[in-house]
């Protein structure tokens, strides 16, 4: 077994690599507490900001995603910059000495991974999604054991390395109890006598879900008030100052709405239904939650992403959908006829916790622990 264990981790771009990539850290620094983690992510991206503020030293190094359609010019430059990523890649490799190098998806790993690889450095991937990643994709290839959250993958990677960890969730989250219920309860300033929806676009926010729930505040007949119903809606911070000027007077029991939700394990605790995209760490944490979902899947990721991650849980009866395009007509009556089947609602709750992962972080670690002690 090797004393000084090293670990390179890479790859983000987006909240959904970051927040796993630090969940397997984590995780490993648990089995492995004098373990030495390096990351590895893209100058100017969150991960920067992200990674220090959860303990982890993090080198920055110039990726960027090609651009749609392929041959756009702009993609030169991506490629210059591809090249200088990989000098990069090598020149921290050689300095850092890695054990592993687990990569999580997003073009801030793809060079990482690759030079790790041809360096005799044993790689572990992470793949999120239902439809693998294009980074991971080209890396497969490369890597000794690929870690994914749904079945069928082996479409896009070899079967025999393939390993159905689930994805890593924060550590908070999991089946609330009474006393957690109550506990949101009183945090958020709601009834325990109503219904509550939590409305999530992500940290940044959404735009389709913002205004829908605009439409429903304007409106007055689902939320707030003497309705029958409550929510909690997080609206992202690029719509913090249109959201305050829009909701200026119209404050009222009933709707909390806030830029970032800091305790979302109380936010999932007292939701009887979530209105989310389809990000695969959220889905992940909603498995675990048990929650009863209406996914809103963002249009706007590579592949289409979140669309194939909905509706992976919508084949199996585990969540229901509506199409970006027609949630400003057709969400609310959605939720208005969700909210009234209580039958509905268990059997969305009971169908999605059957695909629940709890163990996936620890699962991860000591996959990278195998490789990497071999």
């Amino acid at each position: 077994m090797k004393k000084d264990l090293r670990v390179i981790i890479s790859g983000g771009g987006t909240g959904g690599h970051i927040f796993p990539a630090i969940s397997i850290a984590n995780a490993i620094k648990e089995a492995r507490p004098q373990a030495q983690i390096l990351f590895v992510g893209a100058l100017g991206k969150m991960e920067m900001e992200k990674v220090p503020a959860a303990g982890y030293e993090i080198k920055g190094i110039p990726a960027r995603g090609l651009k749609r359609p392929l041959y756009s010019p702009s993609n030169i430059s991506v490629a210059i910059d591809y090249l200088k990523c990989k000098t990069l890649a090598k020149k921290i490799i050689r300095e850092f000495k890695p054990n592993l190098v687990v990569g999580v998806g997003g073009y801030a790993s793809a060079a990482i991974v690759g030079s790790a690889a041809k360096m005799g450095v044993p790689v572990l991937l992470q793949e999120q999604n239902s439809f693998a990643g294009l980074v991971n994709r080209k890396n497969a290839k490369d890597a000794a054991k690929i870690c994914v959250a749904y079945d069928g993958m082996e479409r896009f990677f070899p079967k025999e390395r393939i390993l159905n960890t689930g994805n890593p969730i924060r550590k908070d989250i999991d089946k609330a109890t009474p006393e957690q219920k109550a506990q949101g309860y009183e945090y958020y300033k709601l009834s325990p006598r109503k219904k509550t929806v939590f409305v999530v676009g992500g940290s940044l926010g959404c735009r389709t879900l913002n205004e829908c729930m605009k439409k429903a505040v304007a409106e007055g007949k689902l939320f707030g008030g003497e309705n029958d119903y409550q929510v909690i809606w997080q609206h992202g911070k690029i719509y913090k100052e249109e959201i305050d000027a829009f909701m200026k007077g119209k404050e009222t029991e009933g709707v909390y709405y806030s830029d970032f939700i800091q305790r979302m394990d109380l936010a999932y605790a007292v939701a009887d239904v979530v209105v989310s995209r389809a990000g695969a760490g959220t889905i992940s944490e909603l498995c675990v939650a048990e929650k009863c979902t209406v996914f809103v899947p963002s249009p706007m990721v590579a592949e289409d992403h979140q669309t194939h991650n909905a509706m992976a849980l919508v084949n199996k009866g585990a969540a229901m959908i509506v199409k970006d395009a027609a949630a400003t007509e057709e969400l609310l009556p959605c939720l208005e006829a969700l909210l009234k089947d209580e039958a509905k609602i268990k059997e969305l709750e009971k169908n999605i916790g059957t695909l629940a992962k709890k163990d996936a972080a620890a699962t991860i670690a000591q996959e990278c622990l195998k490789l990497a002690e071999k």
